[in-house]
């Protein structure tokens, strides 16, 4: 059994090249990443109980980073001092990621792999699955590996697509056809995941919900802000029991 889906992998390592390119096929991504770093980096200090005023904030928690692209999250989480492990099922993604974290003298760990092949058991304070989830081939193994990697206690952040006739306008018909920001099928919709239906995985594999916040893009000023809307971006913040 596996959670890599081959046609999805191909998908984005056709685009590997283009992760740091704040205008190429990632600029949503590039454009979504400050919400998504400011709401996780809040809700780990506020879990972990550490300081504002702490340098080096995360400098003792271990963090996994699935699905890890060329890195565009695990950076920022090791620039905050955490120790970071970023695994992807895309070789080129991983290469690329490697590059990029050595250019700017970062110690992060990448790593060609997706969760089930990992032997880290129970390893890691956090695990990010960040819009990944939509694009792998078995959802309940997947999660099941999480669990397994997670440390008793630890934080996910899952985040993902809302699977509503709001979602398939704005991120498909929308993203991909109309205003380009995403190569025309980069999401299959029928693979969204409602919050309902994704909560009662989490909850078949010892995770339990913290928090579910929208993300939502304001289209005047161009950037993305929390909301309590979970119609097509959300996040769910859990811990495991």
């Amino acid at each position: 059994m596996t959670t890599i889906n081959k046609d999805e992998i191909q998908k984005f390592s056709s685009l590997a090249e283009e992760w740091w390119d704040v205008k190429g096929k990632f600029k949503p991504l590039h454009m979504f990443n400050p919400i998504r770093i400011e709401y996780i980096t809040q809700m780990i200090k506020k879990y972990f109980k550490i300081s504002d005023e702490k340098i080096n904030p995360f400098n003792e928690l271990k963090i996994l980073d699935i699905g890890c692209g060329g890195g565009l999250i695990s950076e920022p989480m090791a620039r905050l001092g955490a120790n970071v492990t970023g695994i992807d099922a895309s070789e080129k993604n991983i290469k690329i990621a490697q590059i990029h974290s050595e250019e700017n003298n970062l110690k992060i760990n990448y790593i060609n792999s997706s969760p089930e092949r990992l032997k880290e058991k129970e390893e890691f304070d956090i695990i990010l699955n960040l819009e990944i989830i939509e694009h792998v081939e078995d959802v309940k193994l997947y999660i099941d590996s999480c669990s397994k990697l997670l440390k008793k206690g630890g934080l996910m952040f899952t985040a993902t697509l809302n699977r509503t006739v709001v979602s398939y306008i704005k991120a498909i018909v929308g993203a991909e056809y109309i205003l380009r920001w995403l190569p025309i099928g980069t999401h299959d919709w029928n693979k969204f995941i409602r919050p309902e239906e994704l909560e009662k995985e989490l909850s078949i594999a010892n995770f339990k919900t913290i928090e579910i916040k929208g993300l939502e893009f304001n289209p005047f000023n161009k950037k993305w802000r929390k909301s309590d809307n979970l119609s097509v971006n959300y996040i769910i913040c859990s811990s495991k029991i």
